[in-house]
C-alpha cells in the first residue's frame, strides 16, 4: 500500500511536471491574439507575441551595434578588389564614350590622342576619385540607413506562426528536454512527497 502510494503520487507529481512544462513552451507564442479570462479579468498571450516589438527592437540594436554595422557593410564593398573592378569599369565606360561622341570629323589620330591624354588623368586621379566618392558614399548611408530599423520592421511583418515554425523547428530537441526534465523534476518532487508522507 505505502509503495502504491508513492508511485501515485510520483506519476501525478511527473504528470504535473511535465503537462506545466509543455504548456510553458506551449504560451512562448499561443496564443497569437490576446484572449481575456472574464473570471480572473486578466488577458492571456503568448510571450513573444505579446512583446514582439520589443524583442524585435533588441535583435535590431543588438545586430547593428555589436554583429552587422551599416559601416562593415560597405566597408567590406570598398575592398581594393571592388575598387578595382569600379576603377575599369569607369575607365571602358568614358573610353567608350569618346570613342561614340566625338564628332567623326575629328581625325582619328587626334581622337587616339584625346583618349590617351584622359586614360592618362583617369591612371593618375582615377583611385584617389573613386576612393573619394565611396567614402561620401559610406558617410550617407550611415547618415541615413539604420539596419535596426530595418531589422526591427522585418521581425515584425513576419507571420507568427511562420516564426513559431523557425523556433521550434531549431529549438525543438531542446524545448523536448525541457519537457521531460519537467516531468522528471515532477516524478522526484512526488516520490519524495510520497516517503515524507509515510515517514510521518
Amino acid at each position: 500500500m505505502n509503495l502504491l502510494t508513492i508511485f501515485i503520487l510520483a506519476t501525478i507529481g511527473a504528470l504535473i511536471g511535465w503537462v506545466t512544462n509543455l504548456l510553458a513552451v506551449k504560451l512562448l507564442f499561443r496564443p497569437f491574439e490576446p484572449i481575456k479570462i472574464p473570471i480572473l479579468n486578466i488577458n492571456v498571450q503568448g510571450l513573444i507575441p505579446k512583446r514582439r516589438n520589443e524583442v524585435a527592437v533588441s535583435i535590431g540594436k543588438t545586430i547593428e551595434n555589436d554583429l552587422l554595422s551599416i559601416e562593415d557593410i560597405v566597408s567590406k564593398l570598398m575592398n581594393s578588389h571592388n575598387k578595382d573592378e569600379l576603377f575599369l569599369i569607369i575607365k571602358n565606360k568614358i573610353n567608350k564614350i569618346i570613342g561614340e561622341r566625338l564628332p567623326g570629323i575629328i581625325p582619328s589620330s587626334f581622337k587616339g590622342m584625346i583618349q590617351n591624354y584622359i586614360e592618362d588623368i583617369i591612371n593618375k586621379e582615377g583611385e584617389k576619385i573613386i576612393t573619394e566618392i565611396m567614402e561620401a558614399v559610406v558617410n550617407q548611408g550611415a547618415a541615413t540607413i539604420q539596419i535596426s530599423e530595418m531589422i526591427e520592421e522585418k521581425i515584425n511583418e513576419f507571420p507568427l506562426d511562420k516564426l513559431e515554425e523557425v523556433v521550434l523547428s531549431i529549438a525543438k530537441k531542446e524545448l523536448k528536454h525541457i519537457e521531460i526534465l519537467g516531468g522528471v523534476l515532477g516524478f522526484v518532487i512526488g516520490l519524495l512527497q510520497g516517503l515524507i508522507i509515510i515517514l510521518l
